[in-house]
């Protein structure tokens, strides 16, 4: 094929920036039928009850918020944030939950949202969203580990379909590289600054050694260990994955696994970001240096991560007409009605 000229360059790109502006008009359009205090008049209840469910929760295991955060996430980054990560498998079709990347989110986590839309289910039936519930709790989750409590615009409402393979194809996965985690981020309306925010969530929770052992053995023809990782850091790494095989759990910040700060950030510098996700994120000067400004002041990290996870809890919401309350948020409520309706 032959190269552009100036003048075709030109007009691609134009038509880039043009179809850019439209998606971003779009997105902004329907993000401002999400508003806060959505449930003020129908349901006054519905963020405290949403609270008391997750303290709960988080009092019988306290690093349950990590997996409810992550939910979150996996909800919307496959058909928006619509609560499908909830459904269950039937009628022959594999869910979202039970993609091979889903399999790590533990089933007591679906089970606190279940016991939050049971308590609204009580106090206002079908009026807050399965989707809601998720986005508020991954709010609650945030500011317990010591966050920021950010206001969220609501009015989310349920999708009926969800599709393993789509899980697989729309998440992000550890292994990618800088390029290819903005080119993803970018595909859901999201920059890449706010991508390098939100990666910041890793500082809770665990990971299963699959997700990194790559790095720890026979990384390439040169050498046995990814060279990004730090060499003390790896050694460690060894020690609790022994084997290819091993699935222990390994924090994901160490040294703050339970605590929302910078400490993520503080790692990536001293090369000990668990994932190659993580350690990418120093590859080029513009990134790293957003890496250096969050592993220096927390309070910039916080704040920006709320605006981030705001921005993120707006990607291709149903709100209006479309989409449904769901009774039980295992089930789209046709299924629920016995009717012939399959996913």
């Amino acid at each position: 094929m032959a190269p552009c000229g100036r003048s075709t360059m030109a007009a691609l790109a134009s038509v880039a920036v043009y179809s850019c502006m439209v998606l971003c008009l779009m997105s902004a359009a329907v993000a401002a039928q999400l508003r806060v205090g959505f449930y003020s008049q129908t349901c006054p209840t519905a963020e405290t009850l949403i609270r008391q469910t997750f303290n709960d929760a988080v009092q019988q295991s306290d690093g349950i918020g990590a997996d409810l955060l992550r939910m979150h996430f996996h909800d919307c980054f496959v058909r928006g944030c619509d609560g499908s990560v909830l459904i269950d498998s039937a009628n022959g079709n594999t869910a979202e939950k039970d993609a091979e990347i889903n399999q790590t989110i533990e089933e007591e986590a679906f089970q606190v949202i279940d016991n939050a839309k049971a308590r609204l289910e009580a106090a206002c039936p079908g009026v807050v969203s399965c989707a809601d519930i998720l986005a508020f709790i991954a709010r609650d989750s945030v500011a317990h580990y010591g966050g920021h409590f950010y206001d969220l615009p609501a009015g989310r409402r349920d999708g009926r379909i969800s599709r393993a393979s789509e899980s697989m194809l729309e998440l992000p996965t550890s292994d990618l590289r800088l390029g290819q985690l903005t080119k993803v981020f970018a595909g859901k309306g999201l920059t890449q600054y706010e991508m390098i925010t939100l990666s910041g969530a890793h500082t809770i929770g665990v990971a299963h050694c699959p997700a990194f052992i790559s790095r720890l053995y026979n990384f390439s023809s040169s050498s046995g260990v990814d060279p990004t990782l730090d060499p003390a850091y790896a050694a460690q790494l060894q020690q609790q994955c022994p084997t290819a095989e091993s699935n222990t759990e390994v924090p994901m910040d160490p040294p703050s696994e339970l605590g929302f700060d910078n400490s993520f950030y503080q790692g990536i510098l001293r090369h000990r970001g668990l994932f190659t996700s993580d350690q990418t994120l120093v590859s080029k000067p513009a990134a790293a240096a957003q890496v250096t400004l969050f592993a220096l002041n927390s309070a910039v990290f916080k704040s920006r991560f709320s605006a981030a996870i705001v921005r993120m809890g707006s990607i291709d919401v149903l709100t209006g007409t479309n989409g449904e309350i769901r009774t039980n948020c295992r089930v789209p409520n046709s299924i629920e009605l016995g009717s012939s309706f399959f996913i």
